[in-house]
């Protein structure tokens, strides 16, 4: 089975930095397209950066391109998700994701606990 863990959230000012990893377990990462989603209260999911199972092809929602970067290391199976120039619209609980397929289709096959990101004003 398929555990994912997020770490690496907080509460920082507007302009900080953060950096988010998810750790993978019970499988073969590199047989997994994984993605950044986060979600605030009242609000869908919503999809923030994905990435394909061999890190070739990576694509990101329009209000977070230019500051957040995705990534993988397959060798420590862990994903990252590095975020710079923080707004306080990026607060939102954030959630690892995972999918058996080559890249990330729509739906996610396992998910994190989420990781509340906090960006006071």
């Amino acid at each position: 089975q398929v555990r994912l863990v997020e770490s690496g959230g907080g509460l920082v000012q507007a302009g900080d930095s953060l950096r988010l990893s998810c750790v993978f377990s019970g499988a073969i990462f590199s047989d997994y397209a994984m993605a950044w989603f986060r979600q605030t209260p009242g609000k869908e999911r919503e999809l923030v950066a994905k990435i394909s199972r061999i890190g070739s092809s990576i694509d990101y929602a329009d209000s977070v391109k230019g500051r957040f970067t995705i990534s993988r290391v397959t060798n420590k199976k862990t994903m990252y998700l590095q975020m710079n120039s923080l707004k306080p619209e990026d607060t939102a609980v954030y959630y690892c994701a995972a999918k058996y397929a080559p890249t990330f289709p729509a739906r996610a096959d396992y998910w994190g606990q989420g990781t509340q990101v906090t960006v006071s004003s």
